[in-house]
């Protein structure tokens, strides 16, 4: 109940009284008695004394409506802000999908992050805000990723010079080209920035809203058609596409576009690029490509094997980011043997570990012999760590137990021991019993 309903009730209340003293009710008068002429009542100075202290109560209640009103509108704000903030993680996890699952469904993949350094988030926010055409949000992100000197620095230059001429701001994008040239004078995105060099200074001087992009959607719809009616100009025109300053969305769908072509002319294309011939971000998209499983769909046609080119460029780079990208196509492919194959002779143990927990992944019974002699040659415990984990997640006790009695280090024993400890196994049992009777 409100308080200007309780100060009306309580005016009406005070009438009431009056009025039935006025009557004689409650006097003691006996009927028929004529009632004692009223005196006079201070009814109406009471009610207008309560009538004005209504009205006070009625702008405080007033006040503080308006300042609740106030306060919930702050917090639906932030309620928003915080939707918003988790939109934009979640389209990041989306993009992070694995690129195989892409496949699946016949469209091109987002772009696939392989392992984490400094600068990778900030440079993969970039990248999505660049998408969205979220210019200012993409130049904050480029600048961070930038002056953390991570391993995605020189990309965060180029594009911070891209998001730049979008913005308008010519004479600063040609400053950015000229820091990525002078301080990465050997990087592959050299090339990509002097055609995007080249476009900024032809169109210095004109008037540019930040709005103002080319129709991406219509110009992959063109390249498509184009495949189909005349696939000789596509493919001229996909290497000139790839070549210039285009926005990463339309040089990777681009890309996908080519993947899907079994023409010598276009697998020739895509091993170019695979093998860094276009900038970083597109050579891991090319070695995805090339892991996915080798039929066209609709055609039936087989695509020649890329393991050995894959297994080539592992060996060519230096590249972690590389590296890891081919150990992905690998696993798409469930190419065991050329995992296998890394397992043995890689020398980073952090890619090593990778490959082995990628071959273990394919659940292949015949690989665990090979698996027990790595471990068997191996010295860096996380290694060791990492195949006796994925003998227990298969339930393999035998290969444990086989570990266990080979293995001279304590430290190592009592990991497979509780590895062992874990399983309900019968074989489990008995090699546990072995050690209570020693």
């Amino acid at each position: 109940m409100t308080i200007r309903k309780c100060g009306l009730i309580s005016i009406g209340c005070l009438l009431a009284a009056g009025v039935a003293a006025g009557q004689g009710v409650g006097s003691g008068v006996g009927p028929g008695v004529a009632p004692l002429a009223p005196a006079p009542a201070p009814m109406p100075a009471a009610a207008a004394q309560l009538g004005a202290d209504s009205m006070d109560w009625n702008g405080m209640v007033w006040e503080a409506q308006e300042k609740a009103q106030g306060k919930l509108a702050e917090a639906q704000a932030k309620v928003q802000e915080k939707m918003a903030e988790v939109r934009q993680k979640l389209a990041l996890a989306q993009e992070k999908m694995p690129l195989a699952a892409a496949f699946q469904f016949g469209q091109p993949g987002p772009f696939a992050r392989f392992g984490g350094g400094t600068g990778d988030l900030e440079y993969d926010q970039g990248r999505s805000c660049l998408d969205q055409h979220r210019w200012d949000a993409a130049l904050v992100h480029f600048n961070n990723a930038a002056s953390q000197k991570g391993s995605h620095a020189e990309g965060a230059l180029y594009w911070k010079a891209y998001t730049l001429n979008k913005l308008g701001r010519r004479d600063d994008a040609l400053a950015a080209i000229a820091e990525l040239r002078k301080s990465y004078a050997s990087s592959r995105w050299l090339d990509d920035a002097k055609a995007l060099e080249l476009e900024v200074k032809q169109a210095n001087g004109q008037a540019v809203s930040p709005d103002s992009q080319s129709d991406e959607d219509l110009k992959l719809m063109a390249l498509n058609g184009l495949m189909q009616s005349d696939p000789e100009r596509a493919l001229t025109a996909l290497d000139s596409l790839l070549k210039s300053a285009q926005p990463p969305r339309l040089k990777e769908q681009a890309l996908f576009v080519l993947a899907q072509n079994n023409s010598p002319k276009a697998q020739q294309m895509l091993e170019q690029v695979a093998r860094g011939s276009g900038n970083p971000d597109l050579q891991l998209k090319a070695i995805n490509y090339l892991g996915v499983p080798r039929i066209r769909k609709g055609d039936g046609q087989n695509r020649p094997n890329s393991g050995q080119l894959l297994i080539e460029i592992y060996g060519a780079s230096s590249d972690v980011n590389v590296k890891r990208a081919v150990l992905n196509a690998f696993s798409a492919d469930r190419d065991g043997d050329r995992l296998l194959q890394i397992s043995k002779t890689e020398k980073d143990a952090e890619l090593r570990r990778d490959a082995i927990r990628r071959l273990t992944s394919l659940r292949e019974p015949s690989r665990g012999d090979a698996l027990i002699g790595i471990y068997g040659s191996e010295q860096d415990k996380e290694v060791k760590r990492s195949i006796a984990s994925s003998f227990a997640s298969q339930g393999n006790v035998k290969q444990l137990v086989a570990m266990a009695r080979g293995e001279h280090d304590p430290e190592m024993v009592r990991y497979i021991v509780g590895e062992l400890s874990r399983m309900k196994s019968p074989e489990a049992a008995d090699y546990l019993m072995e050690i209570l009777k020693k």
